[in-house]
């Protein structure tokens, strides 16, 4: 006999009975909860069940970070014919260079591939000035054209994303990063991987060594946090403006802008304080540090920003209070990420020391050449808010491919400031200027070493080169 359908009231009344049942378990796991809760108030640890997570691709090359490293290895990777997934953090590409509001390149000079690329574009454009060896930006037309170069490379972004962990195989060859984002946790599979980070989070996540901080007391440089304003004219602000008070026969205008903010009443936490200009009546200020604090603590980069977006408000409203030129004077933006100098320095296959900069090296694999000299902002404001005296005078020298290939983990390279160096050597190679060609290296070695089955450090650099200097032209 076939059983009777069930009528809507039936339905409504099984929907009821389960949606009563639901609601009696939940009361009693809640007294069970606040039972226990009576006992013990305070919890210590949690236990996170296992899970699987879905692996969402599979590429031949992934790039953590997307700064000035990470989108060079990405669109050199994707031109390379590599597919490419770039991973990043922010809401935006550039790092530093756009969510960090730095507005200004150093030692890109005389170096060709993608950074001749994109600072050549910027001026076209009319979003970029030269100042002497460095370049100033509008980050917003940055923001733009890094979009439109990775996406014109075919490179895949995924961004408000982390890396939060990684997984070898048993011979030590990285083969999947994982991440988090509102899509909750995934995995990426690929071939080949780079780390440009900044604080080499995928390496150390994966099991690499790292030095951070100077050897014996492990003190990092200061953090700094950036802000754009405007409504003051060229004209009026040239003494105190690095780029235009030198034309106009101006010195030390980091000294005038200090005394200025002194003669309205603040004392800057950076003993030498930095206007540049961007374009127009658009400027950027570097005037804080923010001392004893680790860019691979959370608490520490959360409590460093508080801090420094209230100082730079508060540096900016004593200077408008001072009237002309200042009185027009407004706040931009402040940034959304305040400047890291310092994280993990990843150790490679070799190490770019301080030894390096006083012999000048030069070295057959050499990725770029460095002439930014030693530029340790002082971990110590006790000493001096300023630049500490290393007695290290550096000559020109070159980075190797070989500090961008991870020492202890297979398929693994890095690139920008997390590559393989020690204290003194890093201060003068984490300049923006270097971390584009090295992120363009990487990118090309971790291409070629997916598409033909090798690990990075088993390509030779003459195949590294000849295809860098074919993407080039």
């Amino acid at each position: 006999m076939t059983p009777p359908r069930p009528t809507r009231s039936t339905l409504d009344r099984r929907a009821f009975l389960l949606t009563s049942a639901a609601a009696l378990a939940a009361g009693a796991a809640s007294a069970a909860t606040t039972a226990d809760s009576r006992k013990d108030t305070t919890m210590k640890q949690y236990h996170e069940p296992a899970r699987d997570v879905p692996i969402a691709e599979e590429a031949d090359v992934l790039v953590a970070g997307a700064g000035p490293a990470g989108v060079a290895a990405a669109i050199a990777a994707a031109r390379a014919g590599a597919k490419t997934r770039l991973i990043e953090a922010n809401g935006c590409l550039g790092g530093t260079w756009t969510a960090g509001l730095l507005s200004w390149i150093i030692d890109s000079g005389g170096k060709g591939g993608v950074i001749k690329e994109i600072v050549g574009t910027l001026k076209q454009r009319g979003a970029a000035r030269q100042y002497g060896g460095s370049v100033g930006y509008d980050v917003e037309d940055m923001k733009l054209l890094l979009d439109e170069l990775c996406l014109g490379a075919g490179v895949r972004i995924q961004l408000h994303t982390r890396i939060v962990a990684a997984a070898k195989d048993d011979a030590g060859r990285l083969k999947l990063a994982v991440t988090e984002s509102k899509s909750g946790r995934q995995a990426w599979a690929a071939k080949a991987f780079v780390d440009a980070t900044g604080d080499g989070d995928l390496a150390a996540l994966a099991g690499c060594g790292f030095d951070y901080g100077r050897p014996g007391s492990g003190e990092a440089q200061p953090m700094s946090y950036i802000v754009l304003f405007t409504g003051a004219t060229p004209d009026g602000m040239a003494p105190f403006v690095r780029g235009l008070a030198e034309p106009r026969g101006l010195k030390s205008p980091k000294g005038r802008l200090k005394k200025e903010m002194e003669r309205a009443g603040v004392s800057p936490s950076y003993a030498g304080p930095t206007i540049f200009c961007i374009r127009d009546d658009l400027y950027c200020m570097m005037a804080n540090h923010q001392y004893g604090v680790a860019g691979t603590n959370a608490a520490d980069v959360t409590k460093a920003t508080l801090e420094g977006r209230a100082e730079v408000h508060k540096l900016v409203a004593a200077l408008r209070s001072l009237g002309d030129p200042w009185s027009g004077v407004h706040i931009v933006a402040t940034a959304e990420h305040i400047g890291v100098r310092e994280g993990r320095r990843i150790r490679g296959l070799y190490q770019v020391t301080a030894d390096d900069l006083v012999k000048g090296a030069r070295h057959d694999d050499a990725v770029c050449r460095v002439h930014m000299g030693v530029d340790v902002h002082s971990p110590d404001p006790k000493k001096t808010k300023g630049i500490a005296r290393e007695k290290v005078r550096a000559k020109p020298y070159d980075i190797p491919m070989r500090a961008l290939i991870a020492k202890d983990v297979g398929g693994l390279l890095m690139a920008g400031r997390c590559i393989s160096g020690d204290f003194i050597a890093h201060s003068s190679y984490r300049v923006t200027g270097e971390a584009v060609p090295m992120g363009e290296a990487a990118g090309i070695a971790a291409a070629l070493a997916a598409k033909t089955g090798r690990l990075p450090h088993d390509v030779p650099w003459p195949e590294i080169r000849k295809a860098r200097d074919a993407s080039a032209s």
